[in-house]
């Protein structure tokens, strides 16, 4: 069982999140799986300011290696069109969430996503389709026959 997200819709996803209503033992899985999306977050922010400093080169900024920026705060990116796509193409990797310790919590944020009924508009309804869709593949584990009888 795995549920990928895409480093595109992780501060959506967590936004979204966030602002769902929910109590007891969903609320606790849904802070559980904000911190691990927000975990991979910032390694994801780490990874793109590593791309940035690629196409813009460095400076040194109050003793600290800096991406170069123009006189206007902009990163100074010496090639925009190969910065966007090598960009581009970062945001469209994914995290996977796959070990066996996160089935309760994955099983109990299905429930959640699928029940809720709230208004979404925009940037959060997107979010939501890309939840509902990683959690379509969440599924209860089967028992094994006869395991019932015992």
């Amino acid at each position: 069982m795995q549920v990928k997200i895409q480093y595109s819709q992780l501060a959506n996803i967590i936004n979204l999140l966030s602002e769902m209503p929910l109590k007891g033992l969903k609320s606790i899985h849904r802070t559980r799986f904000q911190n691990l999306l927000q975990e991979r977050l910032n390694q994801v922010a780490e990874e793109e300011m590593a791309i940035i400093k690629e196409h813009t080169g460095t400076a040194m900024v109050n003793g600290k290696e800096e991406p170069k920026r123009k006189e206007n705060g902009e990163f100074d990116i010496e090639d925009v069109a190969a910065f966007k796509q090598q960009q581009e193409e970062y945001f469209k990797e994914h995290y996977v969430i796959d070990d066996g310790d996160s089935l309760v919590m994955l099983l109990s944020l299905k429930n959640a996503i699928d029940d809720y009924e709230g208004e979404l508009a925009g940037k959060q309804a997107i979010a939501y389709e890309h939840l509902y869709t990683a959690f379509e593949q969440v599924v209860e584990p089967k028992t094994i026959e006869g395991e019932d009888d015992k």
